[in-house]
């Protein structure tokens, strides 16, 4: 590995092994290296936990702390560095005490994601992956979080902020600048990104209610789960057509039935008197 200089240019020169850790911060983390690793039958499996761990240290994973999990494991710095790089829940630079992260994918973007992302980067004076002067917040979009029922939906530390609008988001950011409580739609109370961290490498959280607190998923996401298991809950037959017959009460459906109108049967020229289709044209004509 080589150095850079500020404009990217390669040096040449080979990079400094990194940093020890202090001796009572190292003697700290292997106490805690050692339970972690021993919940696996193979320890190269508490890599992941580990990395959470050195990320709950110095609020991104350092070069100090992927050399540390490789002295534990017994494993290369490369092969550590390679798993580190590739997810990216950890992050490589220093980074704000609250992870500010906008859902863009498809449903969110279309529901507004989009453009909150726009405002809290106007609002923020941040890009993609910034971080405030003030080291509060950093801001990046992100894919798909499981949470389509409540979309846009902005996550602080990973944390639902559901059904969200560029002026709630704007509140939220301020509020997290400020100091000022913050409480997410579902789920556990809010904390920084290093005590995220340490709860991700698996370690309780021992705030009063965290562990209490709960949020599940919307109505139709869980409509899923209820017909995977075999159950038929009532539903409505919505028919396509205006002037169709009246909305039937809730009932339960048949086989022939679907409880969406999205992929019910629609009435075609063929089955419909009213629209007959007549002879087809050919090509040209």
């Amino acid at each position: 590995m080589t150095t850079s200089s500020p404009e990217g240019v390669s040096l040449g020169m080979p990079q400094l092994p990194p940093q020890a850790y202090p001796a009572d911060v190292r003697a700290r983390l292997e106490a805690d290296a050692r339970e972690v690793v021993a919940r696996y039958p193979d320890s190269r499996s508490a890599l992941l936990p580990l990395l959470h761990l050195v990320q709950s240290e110095e609020g991104h994973v350092t070069r100090t702390g992927m050399r540390f999990c490789a002295d534990v494991l017994g494993l290369t710095t490369a092969e550590v560095t390679a798993v580190a790089t590739f997810y990216t829940m950890y992050r490589r630079k220093p980074s704000g005490d609250y992870q500010v992260g906008v859902c863009t994918n498809t449903l969110c973007a279309v529901m507004g994601g989009d453009a909150i992302f726009e405002a809290l980067q106007e609002h923020l004076g941040v890009g993609n992956g910034g971080t405030t002067e003030d080291g509060k917040v950093t801001l990046e979009h992100i894919e798909c979080n499981a949470a389509c029922d409540f979309a846009p939906v902005v996550m602080v530390n990973w944390e639902f902020f559901d059904n969200q609008t560029p002026g709630s988001a704007k509140r939220l950011v301020d509020d997290l600048r400020a100091g000022a409580p913050v409480e997410p739609t579902r789920g556990a109370p809010l904390c920084t990104f290093k005590e995220t961290a340490r709860i991700l490498a698996g370690f309780p959280d021992e705030r009063a209610g965290a562990v209490e607190a709960s949020g599940g998923a919307g109505p139709a996401s869980l409509i899923g789960l209820r017909l995977a298991k075999g159950e038929a809950p009532p539903a409505r037959v919505v028919h396509p057509r205006a002037g169709g017959p009246e909305e039937s009460q809730p009932h339960d459906p048949s086989p022939s039935e679907h409880l969406s109108s999205h992929d019910a049967p629609q009435q075609t020229s063929a089955s419909d008197p009213a629209h007959p289709a007549g002879p087809s044209a050919e090509e040209g004509e």
